[in-house]
């Protein structure tokens, strides 16, 4: 409870520097708050001023023990469902189309390597009534167990004239889930060689097969 109540106070407060999300981690010393984001530069601020802050607010606002902040930049920001859902939400604000913030989002996910996508755009878009507008590409899980570990869900909101715009962002990584098969490819000498034996135990079953009906003639079928 405590980690969603940070998360969201990090994320109305630095909206330009793409939060991805928060880590609490406790210590004897204390608890040690890992910050990631795309930008990293905009919540450390000038000489560290403003982690001092954050220190200070985490403390005595979150109740936390000796806070030790930590901000770290994330490896690839398209595969981070929070950091694209604020990008979608920024750019909704500077007045660009929202299908063309999204068609651009979801084209990124997809040339970052995940294995699916989904963009959910809901408001009042082009009238008067609520309505949304949904992408997806790729292959898109919701339900089982890999959804766990393989499946980052984010949800934002843009301010425009109309109202309050949701967004939400729903990124399959590149992890192969529990059910994936892969077909391994063996060479084709391999092949000969496997299809040789085979043909020659075949043909060794049959020659104990005849042997044995000729023995079976022989003696009567008694063994």
């Amino acid at each position: 409870m405590t980690r969603l109540m940070i998360e969201e106070y990090l994320a109305s407060m630095f909206p330009r520097a793409e939060f991805a999300g928060v880590e609490l981690i406790k210590s004897p010393l204390g608890v040690r708050v890992i910050i990631y984001a795309d930008r990293p530069s905009l919540i450390i601020g000038r000489k560290g001023e403003t982690i001092r802050k954050l220190q200070t607010i985490f403390e005595k606002h979150f109740k936390l023990e000796n806070p030790q902040i930590t901000v770290s930049s994330i490896e690839n920001p398209e595969l981070n469902a929070r950091v694209v859902a604020s990008r979608i939400a920024q750019a909704l604000e500077k007045g660009y189309h929202y299908r063309r913030a999204m068609f651009i989002a979801l084209r990124r996910i997809m040339a970052a390597g995940a294995v699916g996508a989904e963009i959910v755009v809901s408001g009042k878009l082009i009238s008067e009534r609520a309505r949304f507008e949904k992408l997806r590409a790729g292959k898109v899980y919701k339900t089982g167990d890999h959804v766990n570990y393989i499946v980052d869900r984010a949800t934002y909101t843009a301010l425009l004239i109309p109202g309050i715009y949701g967004i939400e962002v729903i990124i399959v990584k590149p992890v192969p889930p529990a059910d994936h098969i892969e077909i391994v490819q063996r060479p084709l000498e391999e092949l000969k060689k496997i299809v040789e034996e085979y043909e020659k135990r075949s043909a060794g079953e049959e020659v104990v097969t005849e042997f044995t009906k000729e023995v079976s003639r022989e003696t009567g079928g008694e063994k």
